[in-house]
């Protein structure tokens, strides 16, 4: 195990699953409602994605007859899910505050962390084992693969309730991810999708019953399935190019003038 701590304590725990060879797990652990702030961004969830980069690619380029069982190697996967001790929250989002004093948060903080997920060289799943709301939905959809909690639990944008548009990465992203212009549009307006709607609209592939770990046996099931996939190197540069559109305009970083948000 890996653990990241901040200024406030531990952020994240990363896990390699020791039953289940190159699956990876990434526990948020940004308080009891797992706020992607820019800590838990630079602090925790860079440098997981890292560590579990650096380790597919030494895992990938190993001969076989220097492995101890013989084996080639048959690729990997990276769970991030939240706190697991509880089953309300995946992600609540961003803090405002930091939104409305970080500068460069969106563009020099979160995009690159969406594009790194867009186009990692593995798969990577959304536990989502709760809430998921505005940054934390974000950082799901930039996953490959969602699975989610069959109980109470919402996915929503709600930055119309206070007044704020959506700066142009954040809808490239969207627009890559949610193609019903129905489910876009609702998306826009801040609807709070459950889980069933938001399975029957194919955001979400998996629902799992029985909370935080009901979540996570789905998703290992779901990481054993398609692990194999990046076994021979082509799973990332083949992300590139299937979300080479989204991946350019989110690097575009046109800023929307923000209005004075009330705090």
């Amino acid at each position: 195990m890996v653990q990241f701590t901040g200024s406030a304590g531990n952020l994240a725990n990363l896990y390699q699953i020791v039953d289940r060879k190159n699956i990876w797990l990434l526990e948020l652990q940004n308080g009891a409602e797992n706020r992607l702030s820019v800590e838990l961004m630079q602090k925790a969830i860079n440098p997981a994605l890292d560590i579990v980069e650096k380790e597919h690619f030494k895992l990938r380029n190993t001969p076989p007859e220097s492995t101890p069982e013989g084996a080639e190697y048959k690729g990997g996967a990276l769970i991030i899910t939240g706190l697991r001790s509880q089953s309300k929250f995946f992600c609540n989002g961003f803090i405002l505050e930091e939104l409305v004093n970080v500068p460069g948060l969106l563009p020099d903080i979160f995009n690159p962390l969406a594009i790194r997920l867009l186009t990692f060289p593995i798969p990577t799943i959304a536990a989502m084992n709760g809430h998921a709301f505005a940054g934390g939905y974000l950082m799901a959809l930039a996953c490959d693969y969602r699975v989610m909690t069959s109980g109470k639990a919402w996915a929503s944008m709600n930055e119309i309730k206070f007044g704020a548009p959506f700066p142009h990465g954040i809808g490239a992203l969207f627009g890559e991810k949610i193609r019903d212009p129905r489910i876009l549009r609702e998306t826009g307006l801040g609807y709070r999708f459950t889980p069933q709607e938001l399975l029957k609209a194919e955001i979400v592939d998996v629902l799992a019953d029985g909370g935080t770990e009901g979540v996570l046996a789905a998703a290992y099931i779901l990481a054993d399935r398609v692990s194999p996939s990046a076994a021979k190197g082509a799973y990332g540069l083949i992300k590139k190019e299937i979300y080479g559109g989204a991946v350019n305009q989110i690097k575009l970083d046109i800023r929307t003038p923000m209005p004075k948000l009330k705090l």
